[in-house]
């Protein structure tokens, strides 16, 4: 297990905080402050946002799908099978089919026969649907063969991703991506969703200079995706920069004022939560594992048909059938987590950091649609690079997910494995801190000899050790009902722009175990002041009398009545 982390606390430099407006709560200029955000940012409306037609590709990709309008002919979405890719297929299936596109589908390959991205495989499957054009959201930018197949049964390709490209550009009718090499639009960090919210707004724009709509119309269906597209960004982990704050900050607002489109909301209500007081948190924790429990276990095209449901019955039959998925998907994780926990154990010093840089698992009996999950919990626990393997579909071949630690470029590890390592057939793709891939299960003992050898370069110096960085101490008066309200809905919080968390001395009035699994606290500032609640989940040590624990200030509304509440992210003896 990995080290107790150090406590830090955020520097707050003291120019930017005098720039924020002073009728600010000093606690959140504080926040702010420390996060590096601009006046001119708190309000994060679709005014700040980066130019539409800043973004490389995307005006050449609208006038394409204006002579497609133009002509009627039929379009075909290529998504993935994470909820990135997910909302990504139903915001572009839904603005088209919004902006008078009459013959609009969408494909998302079964990642167990297809594997990941638009292989020749797919683009045959897509080819029988007789598409004018193919528009592949959140995959596309290294599927250099299934574009060449797509083309050559001449089909026009768009691709749109956010993904790294390779030494190859796929040779595409228009290829949109931030990403690209020399691509000088700022927003690197959008996410598939993203992406495709840019294409359909300037589609939008197209379409109203080409005469064949009102503008006000035309947007209509690109403002409804806003919902998708808080989802997705949220759940795709990208930096939540300027940009996509903006982007998140819409689409919740959009929840929060009831205008969640039918599928959302009826996430939102197997999930327990509600709309009218939606965070990213809800988006994270609560509604896209329901939505990725189909790409994991099933088939996405659920979780899309779920997002692209207009009759509110069919929305919550499609939302009840994902979320018993996700409660499989969970028993399933449990059984792997623990699986692995087992030859965790077994690793000589892994309960303190070991001296291999990572950690490369397989186990036959795993779900390869879990073991990104597995993977980031033993991320999590050890701190160090993880990848897990699982026996994929075609035999002899596993399917593997990695994950890494800040400061280690994990595709770039793989590139590297892939070259000097010799491993042969190894197949990856990804970002700096996430991949999946595919390798012979023969090419296994030489490819953990090879990561281990990466890794070891990979993180020479590098810091590993985990610092826990805070916000600093709450006085008693602060711990107050309408600092949590103003918390709860302000940031947006997430990847990149963390939640805040704060660090204080308390007294330890009352513990209690709930289900054998986590506990339920009364808790005293060590200042003074009224007892207040909190939370310690997946804890079942009992507490000495007075602790120091970094937690959030947030609002907890089960059963209706809303009161404040702390959840502790960390705690040690005071």
């Amino acid at each position: 297990m990995a080290s107790a982390p150090v406590i830090r606390q955020r520097e707050v430099p003291e120019p930017l905080y005098q720039a924020l407006p002073a009728a600010l709560d000093p606690v959140l200029r504080r926040i702010y402050a420390a996060r590096h955000v601009a006046a001119a940012e708190l309000a994060a409306t679709l005014s700040g946002l980066l130019p539409v037609t800043s973004l490389g590709g995307v005006m050449a990709a609208a006038e394409l799908l204006l002579s497609v309008r133009r002509r009627q002919a039929a379009v075909l979405v290529v998504g993935d099978y994470d909820a990135d890719g997910a909302t990504a297929t139903a915001l572009v299936v839904a603005a088209l089919r919004g902006m008078g596109f009459t013959a609009v589908d969408y494909l998302v390959p079964n990642r167990f026969e297809f594997g990941y991205g638009f292989s020749p495989g797919v683009a045959d499957l897509a080819a029988m649907r007789r598409p004018a054009v193919i528009i592949t959201v959140d995959n596309g930018v290294t599927s250099i063969e299934g574009v060449a197949r797509a083309r050559a049964q001449g089909i026009d390709v768009i691709v749109t991703d956010h993904h790294l490209a390779g030494a190859e550009l796929p040779a595409a009718s228009v290829i949109v991506n931030p990403n690209l090499p020399g691509e000088s639009f700022p927003g690197k960090a959008l996410c598939g969703v993203g992406v495709a919210f840019y294409l359909v707004a300037a589609l939008a724009r197209a379409l109203d200079a080409a005469g064949l709509g009102r503008y006000e119309e035309l947007r209509r269906p690109v403002l409804a995706g806003l919902d998708l597209v808080a989802l997705g960004t949220v759940a795709d982990l990208v930096p939540l920069d300027a940009n996509n704050r903006i982007l998140v900050a819409e689409g919740l607002r959009r929840m929060r004022a009831g205008a969640a489109r039918p599928g959302l909301a009826a996430l939102f209500a197997v999930a327990g939560r509600d709309p009218a007081t939606a965070r990213s948190a809800d988006l994270g924790f609560a509604i896209a594992p329901r939505l990725n429990a189909a790409g994991r276990l099933d088939d996405m095209a659920l979780g899309i048909d779920c997002l692209l449901a207009a009759d509110p019955r069919q929305a919550r039959e499609r939302a009840a059938r994902l979320d018993a998925l996700n409660a499989e998907r969970r028993a399933l994780q449990q059984r792997m987590q623990a699986q692995a926990e087992g030859q965790l154990a077994g690793i000589a010093d892994a309960a303190t950091g070991g001296a291999t840089p990572g950690l490369c698992l397989f186990d036959p009996a795993w779900h390869e649609g879990i073991v990104g999950l597995v993977a980031s919990r033993l991320k999590e626990r050890t701190g160090r690079p993880v990848v897990a393997f699982a026996p994929g579909d075609e035999a002899g071949i596993l399917k593997g997910s990695a994950r890494s630690i800040a400061g280690v470029h994990i595709r770039d590890v793989l590139a590297a494995v892939a070259t000097r390592g010799a491993i042969r057939e190894l197949r990856f793709g990804g970002h700096a801190m996430a991949a999946g891939l595919r390798l012979p299960a023969d090419q296994l003992e030489t490819f953990q000899s090879a990561w281990q050898a990466e890794l070891a370069l990979a993180v020479a110096g590098v810091d590993t050790g985990q610092v826990l960085w805070t916000d600093g101490p709450l006085e008693a008066a602060e711990l107050n009902d309408e600092l949590a309200g103003q918390l709860h809905f302000a940031g947006p919080w997430g990847q990149g722009f963390p939640e805040p968390l704060f660090d204080n001395e308390f007294q330890v009035l009352d513990q209690r175990l709930l289900k054998d699994a986590h506990l339920r606290l009364s808790l005293r500032h060590a200042a003074g002041g009224d007892p207040i609640e909190a939370m310690a989940f997946n804890r079942k040590t009992p507490l000495p009398g007075r602790i120091r624990c970094c937690y959030r200030l947030g609002i907890n509304d089960f059963g209706g009545r809303r009161r404040r509440q702390l959840v502790v992210e960390h705690l040690q003896s005071a």
